[in-house]
């Protein structure tokens, strides 16, 4: 198996779904993954791989073996609170001082 196929896996598993699920939202051909997973076929496209990364917010970079981007604000507002729209400077400044909050504790706690 390849590494960006080890790494589609890895990022279908962290998100809780399977690879034809991801096929199937991203409009991709699961015989294609199929393909590319048994060594039948030797690379995906350009547009595939594009798809992938932009279903799981990261970079073509990433899927072949790159560090993950450190998330900006905006994402983790997003996956926080289902959208960065509406969240407030006192909602945000609330999160961070949770943040700090709990990572003094566990420092605490060595």
């Amino acid at each position: 198996m390849t590494p960006i196929y080890q790494r589609i896996e890895e990022l279908c598993r962290k998100n809780g779904i399977n690879v034809t699920a991801l096929c199937q939202s991203c409009k991709i051909s699961r015989a294609s993954l199929s393909d590319y997973k048994t060594g039948r076929k030797k690379s995906l496209s350009a547009d595939t791989l594009s798809k992938i990364a932009e279903y799981f917010g990261v970079s073509v970079d990433y899927l072949y073996g790159g560090e993950a981007p450190i998330p900006d604000e905006t994402s983790l507002k997003v996956a926080l609170f289902g959208g960065a729209e509406n969240v407030t400077d006192e909602m945000w400044d609330e999160v961070k001082r949770y943040a700090r909050y709990i990572k003094e504790r566990q420092n605490d706690n060595k």
